[in-house]
């Protein structure tokens, strides 16, 4: 990694006052499971950073397939643990060491519609084999809005009682990873909190690089899912982090994205101001859009740090500065819900 990239890996990994304090009550030793995914690295890091700070020594224990063995000696490089399993696996997955703390990370989206078995299988028998494993740890699970319909532009996003009827496959299997956890969770009593998560930003990848990136290469930017939420990432790490101090059995939810409904059009034409262009917009808004009401997340945890414009900013240094960008669109302008 260039300094540019360690720098931004700072940013994104620097916890707060709360984070701190959530880590400092936790009592054992933290595991992220599927932390090869893209905010791993820096949710692992900053547990690791918010210990240290809080004065414990709890160990940051990382764990994924690691099929990237540079992440795998990056983490290590910083002072976490990894272990190399499949979580598919139920055997390998009942080896791995005890830990009072757990993250689960672990979920598969892209390429549902070529291979929709390989989804279900991951969103719903990797939640069964941690919670076998892990029945008598508490959990933090990272879940998705894509569990929600879409709903209108105008009412402030689906709140975590709007009912689940979500327009995908993909969403139904992330349904169906939800329920594996709930289930388990009333069976054995494990404490879990389940984050619903839409769209967490940073640099190199998110809703706002798309369309950012769209703008410089002069693509056509298609206004159809006209709005969207954007969380930019060091504040989902913290809430991901504090959202152990809410574990309950059944789980608790909460919807984390950001605090506003932002528009497309307007969010392209900021990003045109920042290169000197004219975004090529083409479509109407449609009056529905997958949205998802935060309110709770930080009315708990206090308001997000990140500001629209600090992240428009951001992102826009970043891409023009030639900055290593990520290869993966969120695909958020899609409606049918093939991914």
């Amino acid at each position: 990694m260039n300094r540019n990239e360690l720098q931004l890996l700072a940013e994104l990994s620097d916890p707060d006052e709360g984070t701190v304090a959530a880590v400092a009550s936790l009592t054992g030793n933290i595991m992220l499971l599927g932390a090869g995914g893209k905010m791993g690295y820096g949710v692992a890091l900053m547990a690791l950073r918010a210990a240290q700070m809080a004065g414990t020594n709890q160990r940051i224990i990382a764990v994924s397939r690691f099929t990237d063995s540079d992440l795998a000696d990056q983490l290590k490089l910083e002072g976490i643990e990894t272990i190399a399993c499949d979580l598919l696996d139920p055997r390998a997955v009942q080896q791995l060491p005890d830990a009072a703390n757990v993250i689960a990370m672990a979920g598969h989206k892209f390429g549902i519609t070529r291979n929709p078995g390989l989804s279900w299988q991951s969103n719903v028998c990797i939640p069964f084999n941690i919670v076998k494993r892990f029945c008598d740890s508490q959990i933090v699970v990272l879940s998705s809005g894509n569990v929600y319909p879409y709903v209108d532009v105008d009412g402030g996003g689906a709140v975590e009682a709007t009912p689940l009827d979500p327009v995908s496959e993909y969403g139904w299997t992330v349904v169906g990873r939800e329920r594996i956890y709930d289930q388990c969770s009333r069976t054995y009593g494990t404490p879990m909190s389940i984050l619903r998560l839409s769209y967490a930003n940073e640099p190199r990848y998110g809703v706002l690089v798309d369309i950012a990136m769209k703008v410089r290469r002069g693509e056509p930017i298609d206004l159809t899912m006209g709005h969207v939420n954007v969380a930019w990432a060091t504040d989902v790490n913290r809430v991901t982090m504090k959202a152990f101090t809410m574990t309950d059995a059944p789980p608790a939810i909460l919807n984390v994205a950001g605090s506003q409904t932002l528009h497309v059009r307007e969010l392209a034409e900021l990003f045109g101001e920042a290169f000197g262009l004219t975004p090529n917009l083409v479509g109407e808004e449609s009056a529905t859009a997958l949205l998802s009401n935060s309110s709770s997340c930080w009315q708990r945890f206090g308001e997000p740090e990140a500001t629209v414009d600090y992240m428009i900013r951001r992102v826009a240094e970043w891409i023009m500065q030639g900055n290593v960008m990520w290869d993966l669109p969120t695909r958020y302008e899609v409606r049918s819900g093939e991914y």
